[in-house]
């Protein structure tokens, strides 16, 4: 059960104030019924979100069940999500202009936490959390979470474990430099996350493919740099986990540790199974949580959600990517706490400064982000009755429709939909989720193009 205060603004004061209530548990998962609101606060939460978050609508509804106003501030001019109507347009390129936009606003009718969805909006909500005197972090610790380059000098430079790497030019590339690492080597665009434009490369020839290839994929970046360079990177052996916490006046409570089953070896690496809890050996689990918690310290990571990714080979953890969000896409549907107090619902009470209980999650999780095949236009995906008939399967997801093209990674950036289990061990989820991709059978069409002849 999560118990919530109701926070209060006293206009004459101009403070907040606690009246402690008991709420009903907010449920994530769609076909569970909600609990009832009996009080509503008036204290009033801002999301500063891109037009394409996934995330909007699961915070809306995590505000709405502890009876909190949320507002968005989004790029989205149109919005299938209504309480967009009632949100702030903002031009979230123009962070200067965002900030003055948000802080007028905060002036007419003051926030009582700010929560960016996204890496995209989450300097903004940072630095204006330091504006208005909120929890928050540092506005610097957003641009080590985004780019990939400056995180590793960041980190290295603490004390903690990551790969070799350098910084090399893609011009420099296709004229037959390379790296002064040894091969297998990874390739990654700087700013980019989800996997997209990830290669590995195990000579030259491979090398400058894979360099071409994104340079096709950042070719869009808005940062010249972003466009012209890349990160270089020793590949490291292993498997791959991720750590989803939270941290508090900079200390990391760790909400999951997930494990991903298939193997992350090459030449992409698309992200598809999370298991948790994990079945790592104790000690080692222990060594991932301290790594993580010193590179979010490094960082200047000391308020809010945070989402890691390691490698972990043998006693050793190494730190890929570490976000000031929660864990992406649909995929924290499965993360319960206590009373099916979902993870949303946890990052606004924490932005809020309100007092939580959480117990301790029961069983076993997993979710399958179910990946594209193959590139083409999408006509149907069959067998989705039969796979939610699985024994442990709550919930399969479709997200792609029917005419909808479909790009794979490398130059991809989203999955074809998510598969959702729960078992009384990582071992049940997994196989559960297994066998539910097993039974969809997904059909494509190839994506005919007309080439002008002029």
């Amino acid at each position: 059960m999560l118990r919530l205060a109701r926070l209060e603004y006293e206009r004459k004061s101009g403070a907040f104030r606690y009246v402690i209530f008991r709420q009903s548990p907010y449920r994530p998962f769609p076909d569970r019924p909600r609990g009832r609101i009996t009080e509503v606060t008036s204290a009033r939460l801002l999301l500063v979100a891109p037009s394409t978050s996934y995330r909007v609508g699961a915070y809306l509804n995590a505000a709405r069940g502890i009876g909190v106003c949320a507002v968005v501030a989004s790029d989205g001019r149109h919005s299938l999500i209504s309480s967009f109507n009632q949100g702030i347009h903002i031009d979230p390129a123009d962070v200067d202009g965002t900030i003055e936009v948000l802080l007028a606003e905060a002036r007419i009718r003051p926030f009582a936490g700010v929560i960016g969805t996204d890496d995209g909006t989450v300097e903004i909500a940072s630095r204006l959390a330091r504006a208005l005197g909120l929890p928050g972090n540092e506005p610097g610790a957003a641009v080590y979470t985004r780019r990939k380059d400056k995180a590793r000098v960041r980190l290295r430079s603490g004390g903690v474990s990551v790969p070799r790497h350098a910084v090399m030019d893609i011009a420099g590339i296709a004229r037959g430099n390379l790296p002064d690492i040894p091969f297998p080597v990874v390739l990654k665009p700087l700013a980019m996350s989800g996997s997209r434009g990830v290669i590995r490369a195990d000579d030259g020839d491979a090398f400058r493919a894979a360099a071409k290839r994104i340079q096709g994929i950042v070719g869009d970046e808005s940062d010249p740099l972003e466009r012209r360079a890349i990160l270089v990177e020793r590949y490291l052996p292993g498997s791959e986990v991720a750590l989803e916490g939270m941290l508090r006046n900079g200390q990391l409570s760790v909400l999951a540790l997930f494990d991903k089953p298939d193997p992350m070896e090459g030449p992409f690496f698309e992200e598809t199974y999370y298991v948790t809890p994990s079945r790592l050996p104790a000690r080692i689990q222990e060594r991932v949580v301290a790594t993580a918690g010193k590179a979010c310290a490094v960082l200047g990571l000391r308020q809010g959600p945070i989402h890691a990714e390691l490698r972990v080979d043998g006693e050793s953890a190494w730190i890929l990517e570490i976000a000031a969000r929660t864990i992406g896409g649909q995929c924290a549907r499965m993360l319960t706490f206590g009373t099916n107090t979902g993870l949303e619902a946890l990052v606004v009470a924490h932005a809020l400064d309100l007092p939580v209980t959480l117990d301790a999650p029961q069983g076993a999780s997993g979710v399958l982000m179910i990946p594209i095949p193959r590139a083409g236009v999408l006509r149907r995906v069959e067998g989705v009755l039969e796979a939610q008939k699985v024994p442990g399967i709550v919930d399969v997801e479709i997200s792609r429709r029917e005419g909808y093209e479909l790009v794979p990674l490398p130059e991809g950036s989203s999955y074809l939909g998510f598969i959702f289990a729960r078992a009384d061990t990582p071992a049940d989820a997994e196989i559960a989720l297994r066998e539910a991709h097993a039974r969809l059978n997904v059909v494509i069409a190839p994506a005919w193009r007309i080439r002008s002849t002029d």
